[in-house]
């Protein structure tokens, strides 16, 4: 008569194998305070989502601060799964633009880039024309041309908003730099994008 295992479940109980979190590779992030894309590229794929928030014309410094701070949190739900091998690419502020709360969208660049700091995960910054260059070869290219392009590119990829292209773009530099691309390829023209990155922490 062989032995019991131990450990063994009982008859008929079907024991529970939980498989292993996902590994986040890159995260990128384009701010908005009304449509903020976030990418997330890892071992489970491609995860887009675009965080929505609206206010008004008068609002209160009261309530310009509480939506800051609820859109950071909503944001900073996507760094969860990283890990300190990861890598949080963020589009840097485009300095010549002072219409749209400008002010505000930069408080909550910062808040943003605090958070992630302080946490200890690395945080990379590219110019507008970079992830231009990167998504159509171009640096000045349209947001529209680089919509097209993201959609062309990752079929795959679920993206209907130029924020969450904006977003694939960023993550996908970080992915590729971290050496886990997800292009098969990728044009010299595109790829001179990278070499405009500090990536150094």
């Amino acid at each position: 008569m062989n032995s019991p295992i131990i450990g063994a479940p009982e008859d008929g109980v079907t024991e529970q194998i939980q498989s292993p979190p996902p590994i986040i590779y890159s995260l990128g992030i384009d701010l908005s305070l009304t449509g903020t894309g976030v990418t997330s590229i890892g071992t489970d794929g491609i995860k887009s989502e675009l965080i929505k928030s609206s206010g008004k014309r008068g609002d209160s410094l009261a309530d310009r601060d509480w939506r800051l701070r609820v859109l950071m949190n909503r944001i900073l739900l996507h760094a969860d799964m990283l890990s300190t091998e990861s890598v949080v690419v963020i589009e840097q502020p485009a300095y010549s633009q002072t219409a749209g709360s400008h002010h505000d969208r930069s408080g909550l660049w910062w808040l943003i880039v605090h958070e992630l700091i302080s946490a200890d995960y690395r945080v990379v910054e590219v110019s507008p024309s970079s992830l231009k260059k990167y998504a159509t070869g171009k640096g000045n290219a349209a947001k529209d041309a680089v919509l097209a392009a993201v959609v062309k590119r990752y079929p795959h990829a679920d993206v209907t908003d130029n924020n969450v292209a904006d977003s694939l773009v960023l993550a996908a530099m970080g992915a590729r730099h971290l050496e886990h691309p997800i292009e098969e390829s990728l044009p010299v023209s595109h790829g001179e994008a990278l070499t405009k990155v500090r990536w150094a922490a």
